[in-house]
């Protein structure tokens, strides 16, 4: 079973999110590994309002492109411009420099704890 830092909360659709003011978000390891190679990020733009469990981008990998998906509602207030214009950060720190965006919560979709999370992920 794979690791998923216990500070952070969960989608069923494999994002991450923090509890920083603003929230951090991003993909989980699981998912890096089912995508393969990430060679292309489409993230939501800087002031967007976004609705908990909408689609707000695309991962394009070597193998697929995969929707992307906010485990919370609020407005974007930052993308990761350094993982857009190297998309491979994603695969080597998804937890790390590898993240998406950053939003003022206003509201939260279904989110579990990273042992709930493992456990979706097998």
């Amino acid at each position: 079973m794979a690791d998923y830092p216990s500070n952070l909360r969960y989608s069923v659709e494999h994002e991450w999110i923090d509890d920083g003011t603003p929230a951090t978000v991003g993909v989980t390891s699981y998912a890096v590994e089912a995508l393969g190679d990430v060679v292309y990020l489409e993230l939501p733009e800087v002031g967007a309002e976004i609705e908990a469990g909408s689609v707000v981008g695309e991962i394009e990998s070597t193998k697929s492109v995969s929707e992307l998906y906010t485990p919370v509602s609020g407005k974007v207030v930052e993308v990761n411009e350094t993982a857009v214009d190297d998309p491979a950060l994603v695969n080597t720190e998804p937890f790390g420099a590898g993240w998406l965006f950053k939003i003022e919560v206003s509201g939260e979709g279904q989110l579990l704890s990273a042992e709930e999370y493992a456990q979706h992920a097998g």
